[in-house]
């Protein structure tokens, strides 16, 4: 039997290694063993086992290189994810930033005309106050966590301290500047200045960023993201019915009742005087529709991310949540188009406009986890009950200009009780986890309502407590609320020195175009 020499290969197996290895690195096992036996029939053992070696050598280093480059294809896949979820979040704060237009126009045109100016810079300063509030102070009370953190408050992050979430942050900011916003309705026509830079400041960075730290924070105590949630579950507010809207309306109910209603506006027997209603409809519609424009960065962008490079799951909850918010919104406004038609005998704008903005208000909590029908009914309910809470402040003599503690308060609580009773199953597994239980309406074991209820009342005892202390002091201090004779001049000439209309121009061109009339009619 032929030997060969250890220090050389046959023309075979010289002809053969590279097939062998291009085989290996193509992972076809079954051909590479097939060709080995073929090749070493006639070899000797030596010959043999260094085919064998020769080949397992190549295939080894091509399978190294192999997993080396999906390495870092998952990697780059991983940065990518990364920069569409960024993406994502940054264009969901800018349709977000875009409803404080839609609060300055709603506002706007839901005041007097002699308020207009006062009304709009305090929009404007909702902003401006809340962006370094927030920085400084707000963040990190919401999400710090430093040594672990604790369930009740944040405590690091302060003025952005060795961070880069930056993303993250602008898009807590956006939503910390809506709540603030609510209020200036509630106490429109007669807050001071200064009594709303204090409670606009004391919110912003304090009682609003605690809510967060307890329901969106991962340590939070009623956090459904919390290792060990209350009850094995957690309160599901996946957008802020009870965070964002109920906090706003409960501390606009405080500022209402405590700073009193507007000079005029109940009549000797409790009656609602007249004249009081806004100056411009055409304002309040355009803020309406900036605001359901906006709630489409509220509620999807809530998830955080649009792609978790696996699956679909983020992209199928996004989808879901733009429908039943666009469902809670257009059922809302028919509810109470048709309840004003029964109530009053006409077709109300006005009402249809609220009753729209409440149900939004009302889905915001449960859309990433109710049905499309379930969002509808929770549209038509909203629409509802915000009329009814109305018809309650009036009598209790509790002057909300723009509604909002009905709107926000009474509908946000409302929306997370819903969540309760009508979350499915296989949506809070995809929104949440498996673990959590879900509404009693699906089988749930009332766990979840449990959670439901308790922070509804943990956010109304909150905010009670702190905000309406704040106003009851300024109050006290006698800065909270503008003399009589500057409420009636209007906050617009008395506080900033002219009007958002110009008068005596719209006069002389009524004037002018009468007497053109009457040459006209001669």
């Amino acid at each position: 039997m032929a030997t060969v020499a250890p220090t050389s290969m046959s023309p075979t197996m010289t002809t053969m290694a590279p097939t062998m290895s291009a085989t290996g690195c193509a992972g076809n096992l079954t051909d590479t063993a097939n060709t080995l036996t073929s090749m070493s029939n006639g070899l000797s053992m030596e010959a043999a086992s260094m085919l064998l070696n020769f080949v397992c050598t190549n295939v080894a280093a091509s399978s190294t290189e192999l997993a080396g480059k999906v390495s870092e294809l998952d990697e780059k896949l991983g940065y990518t994810n990364d920069a569409v979820n960024g993406a994502f979040v940054l264009a969901n704060t800018y349709l977000v930033f875009v409803m404080q237009a839609g609060f300055a126009m709603l506002c706007a045109g839901s005041v007097r005309s002699k308020n207009c100016m006062n009304i709009l810079l305090k929009n404007i300063l909702d902003a401006c106050f809340g962006a370094p509030v927030f920085w400084l102070f707000g963040y990190g009370f919401a999400y710090g966590a430093s040594d672990g953190g604790n369930d009740f408050i944040g405590n690091d992050l302060f003025g952005l301290d060795d961070f880069n979430d930056w993303s993250g942050f602008i898009f807590q900011w956006a939503f910390a500047a809506a709540t603030a916003t609510i209020v200036s309705g509630s106490v429109a026509e007669r807050c001071s200045f200064q009594g709303y830079i204090c409670y606009s400041t004391y919110l912003t960075g304090f009682v609003y960023p605690v809510v967060v730290h307890w329901i969106w924070a991962q340590e939070g105590w009623l956090s459904a993201f919390n290792p060990d949630p209350l009850w094995d579950t957690g309160m599901i507010d996946f957008a802020g019915s009870g965070v964002v809207h109920s906090v706003g309306g409960i501390a606009g109910l405080c500022g209402a009742a405590i700073i009193g209603p507007r000079h005029g506006r109940f009549l000797e027997d409790g009656t609602p005087a007249p004249n009081f209603e806004g100056h411009s409809m055409t304002l309040v519609v355009l803020g309406t529709f900036l605001l359901w424009f906006g709630w489409y960065g509220f509620n999807p962008g809530s998830m955080l991310g649009i792609t978790t490079g696996g699956d679909n799951v983020y992209l199928e909850v996004v989808g879901r949540t733009a429908v039943t918010t666009t469902l809670a919104g257009a059922s809302g406004g028919i509810g109470g188009l048709f309840r004003a038609r029964i109530k009053c005998g006409h077709w109300d704008l006005g009402a249809a406009c609220n009753a729209l903005l409440a149900g939004l208000v009302g889905v915001t909590a449960g859309c990433s986890v109710i049905e499309p029908w379930a969002a509808i009914l929770c549209g038509l309910i909203a629409a509802v009950w915000f009329d009814f809470l109305c018809d309650v402040l009036l009598k209790l003599k509790i002057d909300d200009p723009l509604a909002a503690a009905p709107m926000h308060g009474g509908c946000g609580l409302f929306g997370v009780f819903f969540v309760g009773l009508f979350a499915k199953k296989k949506y809070v597994s995809q929104a949440y986890n498996d673990g959590a239980d879900y509404g009693i309406f699906y089988g749930g074991d009332g766990k979840l309502l449990g959670c439901q209820v308790v922070g509804m009342l943990s956010i109304i005892g909150w905010t009670l407590v702190n905000i309406g202390a704040a106003f009851m002091i300024m109050r006290q201090l006698k800065f909270l609320r503008v003399p009589v004779e500057e409420e009636s001049l209007g906050l617009d000439v008395s506080h900033h020195g002219g009007s958002a209309y110009n008068m005596t121009m719209m006069a002389e061109a009524t004037a002018t175009a009468r007497k053109e009339k009457r040459a006209d009619d001669f």
